[in-house]
């Protein structure tokens, strides 16, 4: 099994990005959780994408079909945005779970909507870093109970 992990606008800035909601380990940190939670899992390939470019995590949703078994995205900023991250993970149809770093249901009221969580069978918020282990080992289960 194979799984890609999307992270949207300023993961990168992650440690450095509102520390009081984001936390303080960096990016590397968050990457080195879900090599961790990937192998845990039992998958063979686990790969970490970060874009600030709405288009560039498009077009990585679009090259996922036929190479990657499932996803897990944050898409940040693009959460409550994108209609066109939306629409790529419906097209390519892989199984994704939505992550989300801070608890986005207890912040701003125009955080409230995420597009891209219509094309996910489960969401994870709240848990800081280690809601990405989290997010991996639904999407582990999810896998293996289709098999």
């Amino acid at each position: 099994m194979n799984v890609l992990v999307i992270n949207g606008p300023n993961i990168n800035m992650l440690g450095i990005r509102e520390p009081g909601i984001y936390g303080t380990q960096n990016y590397e940190a968050l990457v080195a959780i879900c090599e961790e939670a990937a192998s845990a899992c039992g998958f063979t390939r686990v790969e970490c994408f970060q874009s600030n470019h709405e288009g560039e995590i498009v077009d990585k949703i679009q090259q996922a079909y036929g190479s990657f078994d499932g996803i897990v995205i944050n898409p940040a900023a693009y959460t409550h945005t994108s209609v066109a991250i939306l629409d790529a993970l419906k097209a390519v149809a892989l199984p994704a779970v939505e992550i989300h770093i801070s608890a986005v249901e207890d912040r701003e009221d125009f955080r409230q909507i995420s597009y891209a969580g219509m094309a996910c069978f489960e969401r994870v918020t709240g848990e800081g870093l280690e809601g990405y282990a989290h997010a991996i080992r639904i999407l582990a289960h999810h896998l293996s109970s289709e098999a």
